[in-house]
């Protein structure tokens, strides 16, 4: 069997996930626009079950897969989904003194996800995620 497509090229799968994210938050540089993906992608996974996770991870692109469940505690306690204020400045809590996510941090990445993923399969898997999944990646 060939190597997936999507495994092959995920490099620049992932180069113009983080020029899009770059760009629609108006951040200056890839370095600032990963800190903010991987405040985001971490942000939303605190407040998953492992199984739920997994769910949601298999159906991002590869890179993205592996930044989602890097360095993840699956012991640490859930939690809940909180109003947008309160999630962006978790995100941006993440390397605080390094981190230049602006407050449409959730929403822009999200924005460059959906440009970048099929978005019906992101729906589909948010769906069957707990109430406020949905909401936390609509652009």
């Amino acid at each position: 069997m060939p190597i997936p497509l999507d495994l092959q090229h995920a490099t620049e799968q992932f180069d113009r996930f983080l020029a899009d994210a770059r760009d629609t938050a108006g951040l200056g540089t890839r370095n600032q626009a990963y800190t903010m993906v991987e405040g985001v992608l971490a942000v939303f996974r605190r407040r998953l079950s492992v199984e739920e996770a997994i769910r949601f991870a298999g159906v991002l692109p590869p890179v993205l897969r592996a930044i989602f469940v890097a360095d993840w505690d699956p012991a640490e306690p859930r939690r809940p989904f909180a109003d947008r204020a309160a999630l962006t400045a978790e995100v941006q809590d993440l390397r605080r003194h390094h981190n230049f996510a602006p407050a449409s941090a959730i929403a822009d990445v999200a924005a460059a996800l959906r440009r970048n993923m099929d978005e019906d399969t992101l729906d589909r898997v948010l769906a069957a995620l707990p109430e406020g999944a949905a909401d936390y990646w609509k652009a």
